[in-house]
Formats: structure tokens, sequence, C-alpha cells
């Protein structure tokens, strides 16, 4: 099974907000996943950004593959940084 972390669209309409998720890369968009990861909603004045990056390095260590997305909120959040310094060990 191929692990993606991606967005999922939540919130009303024209005001959206994103859950980012661990899901199998086979599910659809708004469709079942493993494992609520964060969130992010771009809709602020300052962009919220969310993620547990404990959490998300594991998924990282055992082979999921971000979006292009995510991978950016990713390094914003530091997470990415923390996977290539464990994965450097």
């Amino acid at each position: 099974m191929a692990v993606k972390l991606r967005l999922v669209r939540m919130g009303k309409k024209k005001q959206p907000t994103y859950r980012i998720i661990a899901a199998d890369s086979r599910s659809p968009r708004d469709g079942r996943f493993i494992e609520i990861l964060g969130y992010y909603d771009p809709k602020q004045e300052q962009s919220k950004i969310v993620i547990n990056n404990e959490r998300t390095v594991s998924w990282l260590r055992q082979g999921a593959q971000p979006s292009e997305t995510v991978g950016k909120l990713l390094r914003i959040s530091g997470a990415w940084d923390e996977f290539q310094a464990k994965a450097a060990e």
C-alpha cells in the first residue's frame, strides 16, 4: 500500500481550510484516510499551519510520499528538516 501525505478540503463554500492527512494513494481526495497529521488555514491574515511533526516524520521514515503542496508546508513547519536530519543519522 502506497501512502501519500496530502490535503483534504474542509470548511464552508469560499472559506476553505485543509487537513493534512496520511492516506492510501488510491483513495479519493475527500475519502478514507489513515491519520490526521495537522491542518492548514490559508484564509487568515497570516496563514496558519499546524503539523504534528513527530507523527509526520514517522510517516516519512516509513516511505510516505508528500504531495507537492504538503511538501512545501512541511518545509515551512520544519518537519522536512527534522526528517532530513534523522535520515542523515
